[in-house]
C-alpha cells in the first residue's frame, strides 16, 4: 500500500445517521485506505434529495450507522494499493455511484450507469457528510480548477443529471425544449437548455419565478397556475423535449399534452405516486415518457468540462459541517434556493 498522509489527525468529523431521522457528529478514526481505494479529504458535499434514502431509512437493506453524501468535492489524501493515475493532493470528485462491477450484463454490453451490482455512496457505503470519505478510485472525478469545490460539488449529481438527460436526447438545437419545475435540479436544467442551443421555455408555479427563470437562460415562461402549461406549450409549437425536474407525479401529467409529434418527456425528479398517461396521449402523436439517471465518472468530466465552458453554476447556500442537520432539514422542507453545500474548512 502506498501511505503518504497529508492528514495527520488519527481521528476526524463525521455527521452520521445513527438510525432513522437522525443525523449526528461522532469521530471516527483515520483508517488507510483498502485495495483500489483512495482517502479523500473533503472540502465540500452537496445535500441532495435522495439523501433522503439514508436519512430516511427508505433504501432496503440499509445498515445504520451510514454518514450520508454522494455530491463530494476534496483532495486525495492517501492512495490504496493498486491505485494509478492519480496523485495525492489531487482535487476529485465523487458522485452517485461508486463504480460498476464490469460483471453483469449490462455492464457487459457497456450500460455501466444501469450496473445491477452497483454500490450508492452515501447509501451502501459511508458519503461526504464528513472531514473523510474512503472512495473507489474508479469512481473518481477530475475537477476543472476554474470551478471552486462548493460549486462543483452540487454538478456531481444535480448537474450531471439535467446535463446527461439533455445531451443525451433527441433534441438538436433550435427545438423547443421545456424545462418543469425551477427549483434545485430545474435551476441547472435550464441553462443547460440555453448553453446547447435549445429554444428554453421554463414552467414552474407562481408569476414570482419568471424573473430567475429569464435570468437562467429562458427565452419563454410559463406560469402553470395561470394558464394550461400544455397549451402553452402547444402555442409555441410543441416541445421536442420536456425535462421533469419536479416530484409531482400530477404536474408531470399536465405537460404531456404539450409534446410536438414523437415529443419526449424525460423524469429526472422521484415522486412517491404513479404518472397517470392516457395512452390516447401516447399513441396519437407517437409520444414517450421515459426516465434519466446519472451517469459514468467521465459524463460528470463532460459536465464539469462544459460548465466550465459555459459559465453554468448552481445556486448554492454554503454552511458549515457542523450545521449538517439543519441543512438537510431546511433542504426537505422545500426551502433551499437551491442547492445546500455542506464545508469542513479543509480548503
Amino acid at each position: 500500500m502506498h501511505f503518504n498522509s497529508e492528514t495527520t489527525a488519527t481521528t476526524y468529523r463525521a455527521v452520521q445517521a445513527s438510525e432513522r431521522g437522525k443525523l449526528e457528529m461522532v469521530q471516527r478514526k483515520v483508517e488507510p485506505p483498502p485495495v483500489g481505494k483512495v482517502r479523500i479529504r473533503v472540502e465540500a458535499c452537496g445535500i441532495c434529495h435522495s439523501d433522503a434514502l439514508t436519512v430516511e431509512g427508505s433504501f432496503h437493506g440499509l445498515k445504520y450507522p451510514r454518514v450520508p453524501g454522494h455530491e463530494v468535492v476534496g483532495r486525495i489524501d492517501a492512495l490504496g494499493e493498486g491505485v494509478s493515475g492519480w496523485t495525492l493532493g489531487q482535487r476529485v470528485g465523487v458522485g452517485f455511484f461508486d463504480g460498476p462491477c464490469g460483471r453483469c450484463e449490462p455492464c457487459r454490453r457497456g450500460d455501466l450507469v444501469n450496473c445491477q451490482n452497483q454500490g450508492i455512496v452515501g447509501v451502501t457505503n459511508d458519503g461526504g457528510y464528513a472531514e473523510i470519505l474512503v472512495a473507489e478510485a474508479r469512481c473518481l472525478v477530475r475537477i476543472p480548477e476554474s470551478l471552486n469545490s462548493a460549486e462543483a460539488a452540487p454538478l456531481l449529481c444535480a448537474g450531471i443529471t439535467t446535463y446527461n438527460a439533455l445531451r443525451n436526447s433527441h433534441a438538436r438545437p433550435g427545438d423547443l425544449v421545456a424545462i418543469l419545475g425551477v427549483g434545485g435540479l430545474g435551476h441547472l436544467g435550464v441553462q443547460y437548455a440555453r448553453k446547447m442551443g435549445f429554444r428554453t421555455v421554463a414552467i414552474a408555479r407562481g408569476a414570482e419565478k419568471e424573473a430567475l427563470a429569464m435570468d437562467l437562460g429562458a427565452h419563454h415562461y410559463i406560469d402553470s397556475r395561470a394558464e394550461d402549461p400544455a397549451a402553452a406549450l402547444q402555442a409555441l409549437g410543441g416541445a421536442v423535449i420536456i425535462l421533469s425536474t419536479v416530484t409531482s407525479a400530477k404536474a408531470i401529467s399536465s405537460v404531456l399534452g404539450g409534446l410536438k409529434t414523437r415529443g419526449r418527456i424525460i423524469v429526472v425528479g422521484a415522486s412517491a405516486e404513479p404518472i397517470e398517461v392516457s395512452t390516447k396521449d401516447l399513441l396519437f402523436g407517437t409520444h414517450s415518457v421515459v426516465g434519466a439517471i446519472t451517469g459514468s465518472p467521465v459524463d460528470n468530466e463532460d459536465t464539469l468540462a462544459f460548465s466550465a465552458l459555459q459559465d453554468i453554476r448552481p445556486m448554492i447556500e454554503v454552511v458549515p459541517l457542523e450545521e449538517a442537520p439543519q441543512a438537510y432539514a431546511k433542504m426537505m422542507e422545500n426551502k433551499a434556493r437551491f442547492r445546500m453545500v455542506l464545508v469542513t474548512g479543509q480548503q
